[in-house]
């Protein structure tokens, strides 16, 4: 998919084709869709291609004109976006592509990043300052990882309230999911402050003195998304700790109860098979008396009872 958008007083206004100071929208562009990009813009093909590999890592590379960004950024995996609960995030790589005349965006997903962008939901954004307009989007990439962490804390703290009173698998797949979110999280982040770093010298694009402000707010936003994805993965790693311990005590448990009522159900069964010898005559006592037996294994289990009770074992 490929969308031109210009800014018109203020709001973004889409085009239907391209034109000098616009911004080219690319959403997992077809061959021919690459194609006639390369044609009308004059991009090297290697820089719309690289964000298209969802292997690629955050990075800054110069071609002469033209700058390349990758960064990465926060989104949802398709399989868990219908659940309430165990929402597992991935990042994925979008590339920035400043040319003299446009900019240019290219990602395999439609991000909200870019729609909220292209929704004239971002004030005062201009497609004709190409610096401001990518540190713009910069910034809403660290908006969005901050997000989805807080998210995570929401989704975590559901888990949590249930998790230690249950025995099944769910809570720790759901945590470990988490978990997994985490890593992938910091590891983006970390390489988009390094990104972020080397654009703040000053020789990748030039910036002006409110551009350079703009930067430090998305560094900011970056490193306190690193401080917080580093905060919960420390917590994370307690709380699953903590609830395999749980989960063997609460099986202790059970077994411990298990083993009580085996022992006072055996009382019964040596008291029974006891008068159930066959034997004649008086060898046995009481033996006339068919509810002596029960009698004796009432209070026999009465007794085993009373006596764990005392002991605490029950």
């Amino acid at each position: 998919m490929i969308e031109y958008f210009k800014s018109d007083a203020r709001l973004l206004s889409p085009l239907y084709e391209f034109e000098p100071g616009c911004w080219v929208n690319l959403v997992r562009p077809t061959s021919e869709e690459i194609a006639h990009v390369l044609a009308t813009t004059g991009v090297e093909e290697d820089f719309l291609r690289a964000a298209l590999d969802p292997e690629e890592s955050s990075r800054v590379e110069l071609e002469e004109d033209q700058t390349l960004l990758i960064v990465d950024i926060p989104t949802l995996e398709e399989s868990n976006v219908e659940q309430d609960e165990s929402k597992i995030f991935g990042t994925l790589p979008m590339g920035i592509i400043v040319l003299p005349n446009t900019v240019i965006t290219v990602c395999l997903q439609d991000t909200t990043v870019l729609r909220g962008i292209a929704q004239n939901k971002v004030r005062d954004i201009h497609t004709a300052m190409r610096t401001r307009f990518v540190l713009q989007i910069l910034l809403r990439v660290a908006g969005l990882f901050l997000r989805n962490l807080r998210m995570i804390e929401r989704d975590f703290t559901k888990i949590e309230r249930r998790l230690y009173d249950s025995l099944k698998n769910e809570e720790l797949i759901q945590l470990l999911g988490l978990s997994k979110s985490l890593v992938y999280f910091s590891a983006s982040l970390k390489g988009n402050e390094v990104t972020m770093e080397k654009m703040l010298r000053g020789r990748i694009l030039k910036l002006y003195e409110d551009d350079r402000d703009l930067l430090e707010d998305a560094l900011i936003e970056i490193r306190q998304a690193i401080e917080m994805a580093g905060i919960y993965s420390s917590i994370l790693a307690g709380t699953m700790d903590a609830y395999a311990s749980v989960v063997s005590n609460n099986l202790n448990i059970i077994m411990k109860v298990l083993t009580v009522i085996t022992i006072i159900m055996t009382i019964p069964n040596i008291i029974f098979g006891f008068y159930g010898m066959n034997i004649t005559g008086d060898a046995l006592p009481f033996a006339a008396w068919w509810w002596v037996p029960v009698v004796i294994s009432i209070g026999g289990c009465i007794g085993a009872w009373i006596y764990m009770k005392r002991k605490d074992l029950l």
